[in-house]
């Protein structure tokens, strides 16, 4: 049974940080492309952060020099580390695992960024 579960989330104020993780079970996880995305009742899901199976890294532009994606394969495990967080990054964030045609998500997690 695949699984993604993602924690982290909560509410911090503008300049502050979180760390999201997600948790996968069920699959080779050390094999697939991982990502984060993230979504507001006003936009499409979009996303924020890749790392693929060996390792590189991308981000979009808003969220450059900021966020750090990573992940442990041993814990099969991926996080996001938020910097500097701004209003605009409240969303609900999304952990994808992708593999050729082959896409599992996991449940959400709310980031709220007020004062």
């Amino acid at each position: 049974q695949v699984q993604l579960v993602e924690s982290g989330g909560g509410l911090v104020q503008p300049g502050g940080s979180l760390r999201l993780s997600c948790a996968a079970s069920g699959f080779t996880f050390s094999s697939y492309h991982m990502n984060w995305y993230r979504q507001t009742k006003e936009k499409q899901r979009e996303l924020v952060a890749t790392i693929t199976s060996g390792g590189r890294t991308n981000y979009a532009d808003s969220v450059q020099g900021r966020f750090t994606i990573s992940r442990d394969n041993a814990k099969n495990t991926m996080y996001l580390q938020m910097n500097s967080l701004k209003p605009e990054d409240t969303a609900v964030y999304y952990c994808n695992a992708q593999r050729a045609t082959i896409y599992y998500w996991g449940q959400g997690t709310q980031v709220t960024v007020s004062s």
